[in-house]
């Protein structure tokens, strides 16, 4: 049940408890008062009665857990608005206390209807209401100015309680939309998440079996012990790349990041680039004191980077560089490969440039990408820290 079916089943279940108020002060009245009933006292019984009834089957299905059908809520304007009539009728007629009763139709229908459906209702009881007073014959007759006001009064508040309600549908039309975009919104940003946990955890994890495959396929061949050990280490790797599948499908973190081992991690990816692919690697880099989840976003940032270089580059060097410089951390990958088309592949439907620039821009630096076709690819970034005692903190980006 949306939000707004809920609204309405609960302004339903309001006029049923309001309509049963009106039906129990009716009848107590009637019994205060018994001379009401003097002149047509068996259609006055029946009729509050009969509504005292029909006032509690209406509560009992207004209670239900599901929306009232829109021919229910026709049929109950009729019944108020007949209910009404013969209340006024049998007790009184032009002198009847319970005129203001046509004010729980009026409203009912107002309500669900607007202005069209309440003035419509307002209407039909003024025209009820002056068949009453000037068909019959009564020992107190209403006059006709008090007839009018009345009936203005009626009319006035059909229109007014009409508008209040289409006012209400616009609003709630437009909380609906809003709420649905927000719900898109969320969806939409949870796969995006999802998406780059997988594409820097898993997938990166499964990239690195598979470039170990091929150095086992291309240098171990005449080594049977050498290539026993490697694919041994390969399928450990892949039961826990299956492992963390598993915790990733279960909502748990698949690979907490070891505080300060940034470096170290940096390095052996390093060494797993230089004797595994025979890449020749530069690093420059210095030891960093930074919180844990800043440490993983730079190390997915520039594993990234090696990633692609030793993947798609066909480079033969590797330089890199991570070092603190004046108020930030600035590190940059620079290879001698084939370079491609910066513009072509940050439309395309790859994730890695794009989660690359996702993570820098969330810890508020900047990321500038160098490359073309030929002449190889250089991509630095540089994120703002400040520091105390030698302790870093990254200041997130400031929201536009």
């Amino acid at each position: 049940m949306t939000p707004q079916e809920q609204w309405l089943l609960q302004k339903e279940r309001v006029l049923a408890w309001l309509r049963l108020g009106f039906a129990g002060v009716a009848v107590a009245v009637i019994q205060l008062n018994p001379e009401r009933v003097a002149r047509f006292p068996t259609l006055s019984y029946v009729t509050l009665g009969g509504f005292l009834i029909y006032s509690l089957a209406v509560l009992w299905i207004a209670l239900r857990e599901r929306p009232v059908d829109r021919a229910i809520g026709i049929a109950t304007t009729c019944f108020d608005l007949a209910g009404v009539s013969l209340i006024v009728f049998s007790t009184g007629g032009a002198a009847t206390p319970f005129f203001a009763y046509y004010f729980f139709p009026v409203i009912t229908a107002g309500s669900r209807y607007g202005i069209k459906g309440g003035v419509g209702v307002a209407l039909a009881g003024v025209a009820i209401y002056g068949y009453i007073r000037f068909h019959f014959d009564w020992d107190n007759y209403l006059g006709l100015d008090r007839f009018i006001v009345r009936s203005v009064y009626l009319v006035v508040l059909a229109y007014i309680f009409g508008f209040l309600t289409e006012f209400e549908n616009k609003q709630n039309r437009r909380l609906v939309a809003l709420w649905r975009t927000a719900g898109d919104v969320a969806a939409h940003e949870e796969r995006r998440r999802i998406a780059q946990e997988l594409h820097d955890g898993i997938l990166q994890n499964l990239a690195t079996q598979i470039l170990r495959l091929e150095i086992c396929r291309k240098q171990f061949a005449g080594a049977p012990e050498d290539l026993k050990q490697e694919l041994r280490s390969i399928e450990n790797d892949t039961r826990t790349t299956m492992r963390e599948i598993r915790q990733f499908l279960a909502g748990k973190e698949t690979r907490p990041f070891p505080p300060g081992m940034l470096l170290e991690k940096l390095k052996g990816d390093l060494g797993f680039l230089s004797e595994g692919l025979g890449l020749q690697v530069i690093l420059d880099a210095e030891e960093l004191p930074l919180p844990e989840p800043i440490e993983r976003d730079l190390y997915f940032a520039l594993r990234e980077a090696l990633m692609n270089a030793s993947q798609h580059s066909l480079a033969s060097r590797l330089e890199v560089s991570l070092k603190q410089t004046g108020g930030a951390i600035e590190a940059s990958v620079k290879d001698d490969g084939i370079g491609f088309d910066l513009a072509q592949t940050e439309q395309g439907p790859g994730l890695g440039l794009k989660g690359m620039r996702s993570r820098i821009d969330k810890l508020g630096g900047e990321l500038a990408i160098d490359s073309s076709p030929g002449k190889g690819t250089k991509l630095w970034f540089r994120v703002p820290v400040s520091g105390v005692d030698g302790s870093l903190s990254v200041r997130p980006a400031t929201p536009a």
